[in-house]
């Protein structure tokens, strides 16, 4: 039997290489230029983070069964996938990093640390007070693998979690609640992923029903967020804002949202952090162990998801 044939990243580390089973054939694509004259064939692609060498890569593959990431979040990989060719993400590798850094944004903003930077910058010493999380309702849009990782993560500081997912379930409301739900949340935080019905979801109205003076968090994707309608609601100062991802991304040397108040900024580091490729790695030999073995994929996306 022909051993099946797995591409991965030229760049991809011994240790991690490592976390692939035996009885495979690893290939290796190369950071630019073709594959070869004519298409090659695989039974897995292992897309590392660069998704436009990816997009390049996949018409150069024949007989391709199956597309393993190692992020989360795959809207600008999958209206490029073949028919036929089964997609899985990398939810649940980022749990931890991406929870985290939610954590630490709000705490920042509501105990008003980026004041207090500046202040030390200036060499001032200027007292002022923030808010606590005991009793804070967190309202989570999108109730996936992060949204548990960060309610786990936030319980012990006392805070109250609403969740929200697409669909209705025990102790999660559906979307359509939303309009309910916003004017009651200290902190909504944004974790769905982009598609054609969540791109600009977060618009005027939806800031608007905002609690004034409520915190919006979003560490899924720039493009969910009307950029426009934000900036808005920031220089009203009606709301405040903490950004891992903007639209447009990166966000452009002197664009108004840099300036604009009550926001703190981040350029999509959420998942960057030293164990990322070793959790990645670690899923994706899973993913291609089930694969020799004829078990049930985990994390098949479908309809964006």
């Amino acid at each position: 039997m022909t051993a099946p044939i797995v591409w991965i990243p030229a760049t991809t580390r011994p240790e991690h290489r490592a976390f692939l089973p035996h009885g495979i054939d690893i290939r290796e694509v190369p950071d630019a230029g073709n594959l070869d004259d004519t298409p090659q064939h695989a039974d897995i692609l292992i897309a590392g983070f660069d998704y436009a060498r990816t997009v390049e890569i996949l018409p150069q593959l024949r007989d391709l069964r199956l597309v393993q990431t190692l992020s989360a979040g795959v809207d600008t990989l999958v209206d490029h996938i073949p028919r036929g060719v089964t997609l899985c993400d990398g939810s649940g590798v980022h749990d931890a990093s991406v929870s985290e850094w939610i954590v630490m944004a709000i705490l920042t903003m509501r105990r008003r640390l980026p004041a207090h930077v500046l202040s030390q910058h200036d060499a001032t010493w200027s007292f002022s007070g923030g808010a606590d999380l005991e009793g804070a309702r967190v309202l989570i849009v999108g109730y996936g693998s992060i949204g548990r990782a960060l309610e786990a993560r936030l319980a012990p500081f006392g805070a109250r979690i609403v969740r929200v997912a697409r669909h209705a379930r025990d102790g999660v409301h559906s979307d359509d609640q939303l309009p309910h739900l916003l004017p009651h949340a200290d902190v909504v935080v944004i974790l769905l992923p982009l598609t054609f019905e969540t791109r600009g979801m977060v618009n005027a109205d939806f800031l608007a029903a905002m609690r004034p003076g409520a915190l919006l968090v979003n560490a899924a994707r720039g493009p969910i967020v009307d950029t426009g309608a934000l900036l808005a609601a920031l220089r009203a100062e009606r709301i405040q804002a903490a950004l891992d991802v903007t639209d447009p991304e990166p966000l452009p040397d002197g664009h108004p949202l840099w300036s604009a108040p009550g926001v703190l900024i981040t350029p999509h580091i959420g998942g960057a952090v030293f164990r990322v490729y070793e959790r990645g790695w670690r899923f994706a030999g899973e993913q291609v162990r089930r694969y020799l073995d004829g078990e049930p994929l985990l994390n098949v996306v479908k309809d964006g998801y």
